[in-house]
């Protein structure tokens, strides 16, 4: 592995760790619409009239649940992605952990531009076979004999 290479590499993993702190804080703005849902679902605001049979056209109560499973669906997507690329930041540093990379590369390209952008050098990158190589785990000694599994 060329020194260009472990230079990507470790760019790549600093890359991931600010692509992840953004995500979660986009995460994290979803607690305003989990905010606004729950006073919509506990209050009950009065509405006016809005149909021919005098009734509401929908209750503020729906408006709140559907605002609450918006904000909860953004949060479990957002923290999960930016927990995976969190790890993927780590394990590009420590070159372990290769197809988990490359999976946490395309799913970067969900969150926007510099997710995009993010994914496609990831993948640029751990797809060459020197990269590769400096994935793949190293032979090791021969395991200790064990009596208990002896042929």
């Amino acid at each position: 592995m060329t020194r260009t290479d472990r230079d990507h590499l470790r760019i790549l993993s600093i890359c991931y760790y600010v692509l992840a702190a953004l995500n979660a804080l986009v995460g994290c703005s979803a607690i305003i619409y989990l905010v606004i849902g729950i006073v919509f679902a506990t209050e009950g605001f009065p509405q006016p009239n809005g149909n021919e049979n005098g009734g509401p056209p929908f209750p503020a109560e729906m408006f709140g649940w559907v605002f609450i499973g918006v904000a909860v669906a953004m949060m479990i997507f957002y923290w999960s992605l930016a927990v995976g690329q969190f790890l993927a930041g780590s394990y590009l540093s420590q070159r372990k952990y290769r197809t988990f990379c490359l999976v946490m590369a395309g799913a970067s390209c969900l969150s926007g531009l510099l997710g995009i952008a993010l994914g496609v050098f990831t993948f640029i990158v751990l797809l060459r076979p020197s990269v590769r190589e400096a994935f793949e785990p190293t032979p090791s000694e021969p395991p200790e004999y064990d009596r208990y599994h002896a042929e």
